[in-house]
């Protein structure tokens, strides 16, 4: 960092090279995108996972503004409520859960799981079991599973899975969010360890890279899905019934997860 530069400039800087990071895996996010609005198509879900802060990058895709149906969000509160840090519902118990074999067996036996769905996993290291895991879970079920990883963190972490493996190793498609090792990204003068991290930044742009294309293709396919839309950009009136059309979309569509829910296979 020069003498003229702040410490705001240097995290700025560092976020423009996550965007060029990001710019450099298109083909990657269009083929995600395809298998994305495949399954929207067929009537199903594309499931969307993440525990501790990767949480944020789920519901960035759904539910919010310039979001749509089709989309899974799989937020356990036990790895993900931050809020009172320690106490009951603490900080330690949500990584000490995060790291419980078997946690996430658990949470996919609540669907009806169909290899016409697709799979999202996110996680910054790659790392944490649960993840790990659910990544295994889907591809046991035969569905098509993308991983969004800060790839110079995951690769030189160590596994905390029995197996060794890491979620990069469950996944078909593994996007990048271009946060450093450690995923800090500002080095202050006088402080010993970075500050400011990056993977949410690279997290979001992927996910609404992955947001804006499926939309692009469900609509190329005569399907325009209901977005989310404000109304200072709609109206009220539009505004609501999108609202109310999307939300109950989302009803139809995850019921379908449930209807057969034990019942025998075959």
């Amino acid at each position: 960092m020069t003498h003229n530069d702040t410490y705001s400039d240097y995290y700025l800087d560092s976020c423009a090279g996550i965007i060029t990071r990001v710019r450099a895996q298109q083909e990657n996010i269009q083929l995600a995108a395809k298998w994305c609005s495949d399954t929207i198509l067929a009537g199903r879900m594309v499931h969307v996972f993440g525990s501790g802060h990767s949480r944020m990058m789920v519901e960035e895709m759904w539910p919010r503004y310039g979001s749509f149906p089709g989309w899974n969000p799989i937020v356990e509160l036990s790895l993900s409520f931050h809020n009172l840090v320690v106490g009951a519902n603490g900080q330690r118990q949500a990584m000490f859960l995060e790291n419980v074999s078997g946690l996430a067996d658990q949470i996919l036996r609540n669907f009806d799981l169909s290899s016409v769905d697709t799979a999202i996993v996110i996680s910054s290291s790659g790392c944490n079991v649960v993840p790990i895991e659910m990544a295994a879970g889907f591809k046991a079920a035969g569905i098509r599973v993308i991983a969004i990883v800060s790839s110079q963190h995951a690769e030189p972490s160590t596994s905390k899975a029995a197996s060794g493996m890491k979620l990069m190793d469950f996944a078909d498609i593994v996007l990048d969010t271009g946060a450093p090792k450690g995923d800090a990204m500002v080095y202050i003068d006088g402080l010993e360890t970075p500050v400011a991290p990056g993977s949410t930044v690279g997290g979001a742009m992927l996910i609404n890279c992955l947001k804006a294309e499926t939309a692009a293709l469900l609509t190329a396919a005569g399907s325009p899905p209901k977005v989310l839309t404000a109304s200072v950009v709609a109206g009220a009136e539009k505004s609501t019934k999108l609202f109310q059309s999307a939300y109950d979309e989302h009803a139809h569509r995850i019921a379908k997860l449930y209807e057969n829910v034990g019942a025998p296979k075959g």
